[in-house]
């Protein structure tokens, strides 16, 4: 279903920008790209894994498509839909508008005096794409059509799935350079409460991409999002699917007070920097791993 004029109009005012015809693709300047571009810091992806924040491309071709309404996601969810049976934009078109948008997003930091104007100048021409806006990307039906034309570009891609999509999972035949499953609780009854599937069978699709993990020749990392009162609990369940998947990298890192999420839940379910750091550490103890980085200004902890 197309997002209405409203609904754009206000993800507009947030800060997105639409691209291509059908309206279904979205670039947005991700807060740490500004903050490397003023040399006030950089995010955790170019500490963990040596992307540049000021030439990544935060973008998603499926904005209104998500097969969950998390309780946690700062996005408006009341505007998606888990089916798409419409036409769609093809990858050309959407990596060209994105890049575009992002290039008039950033125009004003060209009179900023506190600028570095060598990152802005690079920054004109991305070469990261974080996928990973809105919505859930598998769900864009050319996601293979897409990361071959970032790879022709010379991009490195960062693909974040809610691991709903076990069958395309399974049958891409293009790999990112980093895919991410979302692992958002520890067993069904948890993933039911705060992850609120629009889907049948939602938890038992999760465990069907998580064993598909290991099978990417990419490096692969589950990403937990903790929220303080709902799944930062039974970290030996989490510890058990860590070790059946074994990906590369897992990610633990904290939920943030922030966008739509604010009317959902509560400033105290964000949980501190030290809840998170022992939470992490009890399940890499439980799973064999380390925590080998950490970035505190984002609250999140490296696992290998």
């Amino acid at each position: 279903m197309p997002l209405s004029n409203q609904a754009i109009e206000s993800l507009e005012k947030k800060g997105y920008r639409f691209v291509g015809s059908k309206k279904h693709s979205a670039a947005k300047v991700c807060h740490w790209t500004k903050k490397s571009l003023l040399d006030e810091g950089v995010c955790y992806k170019e500490k963990f894994y040596g992307i540049k924040s000021h030439r990544c491309l935060q973008m998603s071709p499926s904005i209104p498509f998500c097969h969950h309404k998390c309780l946690f996601c700062w996005r408006d969810v009341s505007i998606t839909s888990t089916t798409w049976d419409e036409e769609f934009d093809d990858p050309g078109e959407i990596i060209d508008g994105c890049i575009e948008a992002q290039r008039k997003l950033l125009v004003g930091y060209f009179g900023n005096p506190n600028a570095n104007q060598k990152k802005l100048e690079e920054a004109q021409n991305p070469n990261n794409a974080a996928i990973s806006l809105a919505g859930e990307p598998l769900l864009y039906p050319d996601i293979d059509g897409l990361l071959e034309e970032f790879n022709k570009r010379n991009f490195t891609t960062f693909l974040v799935s809610n691991g709903l999509s076990p069958e395309k999972l399974k049958n891409m035949n293009i790999e990112p350079t980093q895919l991410y499953l979302s692992l958002d609780a520890p067993n069904k009854n948890v993933y039911h409460d705060i992850c609120n599937p629009q889907v049948k069978n939602g938890w038992e699709k999760l465990d069907q991409s998580l064993e598909l993990l290991s099978s990417f020749k990419c490096r692969s990392v589950i990403r937990i999002t903790c929220v303080d009162g709902y799944n930062m609990k039974n970290p030996e369940e989490y510890a058990q699917i860590i070790q059946k998947s074994n990906p590369d990298f897992v990610e633990i890192k904290a939920y943030m007070y922030v966008g739509s999420s604010r009317e959902r839940l509560k400033l105290d379910n964000m949980p501190k920097n030290d809840d998170v750091n022992h939470f992490a550490q009890s399940i890499a103890v439980l799973c064999g791993r380390k925590v080998v980085d950490q970035s505190p200004e984002s609250r999140v902890f490296l696992l290998a």
